[in-house]
């Protein structure tokens, strides 16, 4: 199959690109379409849990403030990340359909990386957001506005589109004379580059300052955040005020352990030790597919304003079918 796909190459200027890229996924495991079939139950809760939370907290007018607007980006993004990935895994492993064009595999890369950069530093704007909260609470209302939060969240997705973009566009500069097997579920960035039979001294500094911006940057703010808010709450001489301001920190200390944690530990293993290529492929899948599918849940449970709303909103239902 591999050498069928080497023969066909189109000649671009002085770059080989392929016809075609072959996903070549999990290796060797018996029933793995089990596997896909639990993404697709996965992909669906995602979809319905992402999709409720952002319907409450637009029909709910009490949400329409700045930090649910930023929980409102987060859930967008989560729906979004979990389209560009899914649906297409599911199509190439559960229907065999592995040959994916070149142009289509840069699209693919695209849109997986995008919204994932982008759910990273949504978790930077909440942790902002709670920060300011905190340690100056007299100035929330001035400093996290509407308007503020909006235009932090429009300049991040303007930012990481270039950032991407030059990530993928790379990749017109690399020549492929050899295999054009990707060992992973997607059109990852890192198992295609290294098919290239050119230099790519380029595509692994990007691929290091996309890394940095994406997991190292974002991970080091929200920490030095939570020095600062830590500081704060050292310096408050209620208990309960101490906790009262930790509960509204839990959720999004969730979220960030359960996004950063498996990005974090997958490419410190690969980096320090020859890992199994099935359990780098499912770290990553699980990494790729999990903080969207707990986000939502975890708000609707551990939020008391989102709780709350949702009582609101079915009280409302309630009274409008007792009236017909």
């Amino acid at each position: 199959v591999v050498s069928v796909l080497t023969a066909i190459i189109l000649f671009n200027f002085t770059f080989l690109h392929p016809v075609k890229f072959y996903l070549g996924g999990f290796y060797n495991i018996p029933h793995v379409k089990y596997y896909y079939v639990f993404l697709c139950f996965v992909y669906i809760v995602t979809v319905l849990g992402n999709g409720f939370l952002l319907s409450v907290i637009y029909l709910v007018k009490t949400l329409h403030t700045p930090r649910y607007i930023i929980v409102f980006n987060l859930a967008v993004t989560d729906l979004c990340g979990s389209t560009a990935l899914i649906p297409k895994l599911l199509d190439t492993f559960l229907f065999d359909r592995r040959y994916i064009v070149y142009e289509a595999c840069l699209s693919y890369m695209f849109f997986v990386f995008y919204f994932g950069s982008m759910q990273s530093w949504t978790l930077v704007v909440m942790a902002y957001d709670r920060f300011v909260a905190i340690c100056l609470p007299l100035r929330y209302n001035v400093l996290v506005t509407r308007k503020s939060v909006i235009t932090i969240l429009l300049c991040s997705w303007a930012s990481l589109l270039i950032v991407i973009a030059v990530l993928v566009g790379l990749f017109d500069r690399l020549s492929f004379c050899g295999s054009l097997e990707i060992k992973s579920f997607f059109c990852d960035h890192g198992p295609t580059f290294r098919l290239a039979c050119s230099d790519t001294f380029l595509n692994v500094v990007m691929a290091n300052v996309t890394y940095s911006l994406v997991i190292c940057i974002p991970l080091v703010l929200i920490g030095a955040t939570y020095v600062c808010i830590s500081i704060a709450l050292s310096r408050t001489a209620s208990r309960e005020e101490r906790l009262k301001a930790l509960r509204t920190c839990t959720s999004h200390l969730i979220l960030v352990a359960l996004f950063f944690i498996p990005y974090m530990g997958t490419n410190i293993i690969v980096k320090i030790t020859d890992i199994n290529p099935n359990v780098r492929i499912f770290n990553s899948s699980l990494s790729h597919i999990g903080p969207s599918l707990l986000n939502p849940i975890i708000y609707a449970l551990k939020t008391e304003e989102v709780v709350n709303a949702i009582r609101r909103l079915c009280k409302r239902k309630t009274t409008i079918l007792s009236k017909w």
